[in-house]
């Protein structure tokens, strides 16, 4: 049975809505079961851009912000405008109508203090659990436990204990939360990101993208310096003096994005290897119908091992084998539909792609055990499933 509908508010500050796939098939499966659904996130740059819309019943806030660069300071800055817009228009929606459950998606671990107000008024809160913030860190900008991680530890328990009802994207997030934030395990729910199958419909592959070569490679997704893309760009690199049938795509940005291009540049891969940047949902699908491997090169580190990547669900839903480093959560996501080098070593990782361009059948075999999982286990209707017992858990009694 799911919760007795009512007034939602979902907070995410990391990507506007609905450009955040993740937040938006929750928003449309609580609208689908009767649940007035409102949004705060910031304005989107090319997408996303007005202050405030309707679409498909769901009202959402958009704010601006500029996203940081450079090292934590600019962190902080960043979310500190995100708190205090976040504040304001938590006050303007509350004062309309009080609303039965706040929802707040990290990063940053800081939504529960504008929060509060509405947790005093009655409301309860949802923690969504995208990233593991201290372990964000450790990966991004030290390896060592020092100050900044400690206070990150405090925010999270401070979310953690804020919170009555926790959703983690996977088990081995859900294990964090019962362990180290001591959250009661009925109290927690895996709402695993899933693509929408029916948005991953291949297209006729067109050669062309291949620039001339056999082979396409893609890649998909942010590029910051977790995510490990200067890892495939020196893969590639021995890739090319292997063999020259393939061309490389990479299409998304971020932060680590100039100096991946620079990195290519000087391993003398001008004319192997494109970055589109951010690219429109039919040509992300063009290049990935053509595509003959995709590529996860996400390398270990404390965030990594134990998360679930979004591109090699999307990879996936599109029936494309994945090469990836030997990651906990990626096994879980993948399972057969990937083959795994042994982390963070590039030479291995090319010569799987290798592997993989010499051998179509197994290509093809891999694929479809993708597009099986996808369609099956890991797909978004059992997730939603796992959603509203969360709100039914959040909202019980109210």
């Amino acid at each position: 049975m799911s919760a007795l509908p009512g007034r939602a508010l979902i907070v995410v500050e990391n990507l506007s809505v609905p450009f955040d796939r993740r937040v938006w098939q929750e928003c449309q499966t609580l609208t689908g079961h009767g649940w007035e659904v409102e949004v705060i996130c910031p304005l989107g740059t090319k997408r996303d851009t007005e202050t405030e819309v309707v679409i498909d019943g769901v009202r959402i806030h958009r704010y601006p912000l500029v996203a940081a660069t450079g090292g934590p300071q600019g962190y902080l800055k960043e979310y500190g405008t995100a708190l205090w817009h976040t504040n304001r228009l938590i006050k303007r929606i509350q004062k309309r109508a009080p609303v039965d459950v706040v929802h707040l998606c990290n990063p940053p671990d800081l939504l529960f203090l504008p929060a509060l107000r509405a947790k005093a008024r009655g409301a309860r809160i949802i923690f969504d659990q995208h990233d593991l913030v201290p372990e964000l860190y450790l990966s991004r900008f030290r390896e060592k436990r020092d100050s900044m991680y400690w206070a990150m530890r405090l925010l999270e328990w401070g979310t953690y204990r804020t919170a009555d009802t926790v959703i983690a994207t996977n088990e081995s997030y859900r294990a964090v939360a019962t362990g180290r934030g001591r959250v009661p395990v009925e109290d927690t729910f895996v709402v695993r990101s899933a693509p929408a199958v029916e948005r991953f419909r291949l297209r006729d592959a067109e050669p062309a993208l291949a620039r001339g070569r056999e082979h396409l490679l893609c890649y998909l997704g942010v590029m910051g310096p977790q995510d490990g893309v200067d890892y495939a760009i020196r893969a590639l690199a021995d890739l090319a003096e292997r063999r020259d049938d393939w061309h490389a795509v990479f299409m998304g940005t971020g932060d680590a994005f100039d100096d991946v291009v620079a990195l290519s540049h000087a391993y003398g891969l001008d004319d192997r290897v494109t970055f589109t940047g951010r690219i429109s949902d039919e040509d992300v699908l063009r290049h990935l119908s053509t595509a003959s491997v995709c590529l996860a090169p996400d390398p270990r580190n404390p965030l990594n091992d134990v998360s679930t990547m979004n591109k090699i669900m999307e990879y996936m839903a599109m029936g494309r084998p994945v090469v990836s480093f030997d990651l906990v959560e990626a096994r879980v996501s993948a399972g057969e539909a990937a083959v795994y080098a042994r982390p963070n070593d590039v030479g291995e990782f090319a010569g799987l792609v290798s592997e993989l361009l010499d051998d179509p059948r197994r290509r093809a075999a891999m694929g479809e055990i993708g597009v099986e999982r996808v369609s099956g286990p890991l797909s978004w209707t059992n997730s939603e499933k796992e959603l509203l017992a969360a709100y039914e858990s959040a909202t019980r009694g109210r």
